[in-house]
Parts: structure tokens; C-alpha cells; sequence
């Protein structure tokens, strides 16, 4: 059973395009889907005196991952991890690599105005202007935003929700979009703002216990994950439900 705190592992997933699906209220929903190939148990690691935290390193592909979890949330070794150790309705946080722009002006990179249209400018509209400064300093400092190759970075989307899982092609259907163009590797686990600060300030402030902090239509997670037995058991598909709009 999982508790306020806890941190779980996450899982290693392959983008697979987007599309869109229709809930309970006839509202279209626009979701990215993810496949969740073999995930198992490579290596655990203990706390160290830089770390509190312990690390599960999942294998998938020739891909390796380090996810921090505390002592509740350890897996065995060669324990084989599958889409059903996410529950739909809750959040989850994805990294993967931004898609490469090429070489890019400020004006697009960094979302620069730019100089004025006329009164004078010729041929400059879309510049960044100056960035030397006066005789001192007299030079340009390191890190200034220009001109340069844009995208082809590690991005991080936050607070996803997991609107369906298909536990036969092990599919994981998110509402969004993430980061990376499609069959490129994403990290997902469970969102550290709605999932872990979120019910942390729920039960403090409220005194809601750990089930009834989780999101709407979450009762609980499995804790540290989902067992085979149990996953065998479940439905081809299980979607979140959709919450009531307010008249």
C-alpha cells in the first residue's frame, strides 16, 4: 500500500505518435502514447553519504536508468516491470530529448523582441543588438543568450495525466504532448509536484490519509509495484474517469 512519501520507481518507454480518444463525457482528449517494452531490475543501489535515497536501475533495450526511491519502494533483482505499475488517473512526469531545431536567431531561440521596424534600422529587425556592454566590462560574459542551435535537449514535462493503459500491447496513453519525435526513449515516473509535494501538503494541512490525498478516481498505487499475478488479472484496457464539470 502506498504511503505519503513514498517515492516509486519509474519506467523506461518508447513514444509511438499521438492521437486522441473520447471519455465518459463525450470530451475529445488528445494523448500521446508510449509503449512500455520489457522493464526489468538491473542493479539496486544503497544510500550513500551524498545520496538518502536509494536507486532501482531498470534495463530496457540496451538503455540504462537510475530512478531514486526510499526503502518501501526497493524491487528485487530481475523483477520484470510492465505498464500496469502506473494507475490511470494519476500524474507523471516524462524526460526525453527535445526535437533539434538547427541553428536558430534570438528572436525564435529565446523569444527576444527584437529592434524596431523602421526610424533607422536597416537589415537588423530580427538582431539581438548589443552584448558587449560598456568599455567596462568591455566583453560579452559567458552564458548569454544568442544566437545558436536550438533543441536537441533534455526536457522535462511535468504533471501528465495517465488517461488510459492497454495491458495487452502494454501501451501507456498520457494527455499532452512530450517531449522527442516518435520511437525515441522517454523516462516516466511519478509526477513530484501533484504525486508526492501535492498529498504531502494534503495530509499535513487536512490530515487526509494517503488514499485520499491521491488525485480523483486514484484509491491507491501499488506498492513498490504491481505483481504479475495481479497484472494477469486486469482488463485489456482501464481509463481514468473522467471528473464531473461543475454547472
Amino acid at each position: 500500500m502506498w504511503s505519503v512519501g513514498s517515492k516509486r520507481t519509474g519506467l523506461i518507454g518508447v513514444k509511438r505518435g499521438m492521437s486522441f480518444i473520447y471519455n465518459e463525457l463525450n470530451q475529445k482528449v488528445p494523448v500521446t502514447l508510449i509503449e512500455i517494452e520489457k522493464n526489468r531490475v538491473n542493479q539496486l543501489k544503497k544510500p550513500s553519504s551524498t545520496n538518502e535515497h536509494h536507486f532501482v536501475q531498470l534495463q530496457s533495450r540496451n538503455q540504462l536508468k537510475e530512478f531514486p526511491v526510499t526503502e518501501n519502494g526497493i524491487i528485487p533483482i530481475n523483477t520484470e516491470l510492465n505498464v500496469s505499475h502506473f494507475i490511470p488517473g494519476q500524474f507523471v512526469d516524462i524526460q526525453g530529448t527535445s526535437n533539434g531545431k538547427g541553428f536558430a536567431g534570438v528572436m525564435k531561440r529565446w523569444n527576444f523582441k527584437g529592434l524596431r521596424a523602421s526610424h533607422g534600422t536597416s537589415i537588423s529587425h530580427r538582431s539581438q543588438g548589443s552584448t558587449g556592454q560598456n568599455q567596462d566590462p568591455g566583453r560579452v560574459f559567458p552564458g548569454k543568450k544568442m544566437a545558436g542551435r536550438m533543441g536537441g535537449e533534455t526536457t522535462t514535462v511535468q504533471n501528465l495525466k495517465v488517461i488510459r493503459i492497454d495491458t495487452i500491447n502494454n501501451l501507456l496513453l498520457v494527455k499532452g504532448a512530450i517531449p522527442g519525435r516518435d520511437n525515441n526513449l522517454v523516462y516516466i515516473k511519478d509526477a513530484v509536484k501533484k504525486m508526492l509535494i501535492d498529498t504531502k501538503n494534503k495530509a499535513r494541512k487536512f490530515g487526509y490519509t494517503a488514499q485520499q490525498a491521491l488525485p480523483y478516481g486514484v484509491d491507491d498505487l501499488p506498492m513498490p509495484t504491481i505483481s504479475q499475478e495481479m497484472a494477469k488479472s486486469l482488463p485489456a484496457v482501464l481509463q481514468a474517469p473522467a471528473k464531473p464539470q461543475k454547472d
